[in-house]
């Protein structure tokens, strides 16, 4: 086995026309593992590419966004090559377009959204306590 490798990388010719078919199916593996590499790893990762410039293409004015850093917040303006973050009441930070990991899906934070549950909830027992 040994000897036939060393003959394949040093391009020795091996004989008559039978191992022509036995050296094609030694590349098999090869081809194969090839193959498996481009189905696991190389397509996933440019489909992965593609919907990142997608999503970074399409940012606008009011989108829930995370930074790669992990700060939140609503873009105030988008300009050619970066945007700026509304963070705070009076914060503003300028990201780099490519330095936003993710849009939020709402419009509100899960955060908010479970705040304004609690305070809903409060206001209920509060009515129905004032009813007895």
């Amino acid at each position: 086995m040994n000897q036939f490798i060393l003959s394949l990388l040093l391009g020795a010719p091996q004989g008559g026309s039978g191992d022509t078919r036995s050296t094609l199916l030694s590349f098999a593996p090869i081809v194969a593992i090839i193959a498996i590499f481009y189905f696991l790893i190389i397509r996933p990762q440019n489909k992965k590419q593609k919907d990142t410039q997608r999503m970074l293409a399409e940012l606008k004015k009011g989108d829930r966004v995370v930074s790669i850093g992990g700060i939140h917040g609503v873009i105030q303006s988008v300009r050619e090559s970066s945007v700026i973050v509304k963070v705070d009441e009076s914060t503003k930070i300028e990201f780099s377009r490519s330095a936003i990991a993710s849009v939020e899906a709402s419009g509100k934070s899960k955060a908010e959204d479970k705040r304004s549950e609690i305070e809903d909830d409060s206001e209920e027992t509060e009515d129905s306590g004032k009813a007895e």
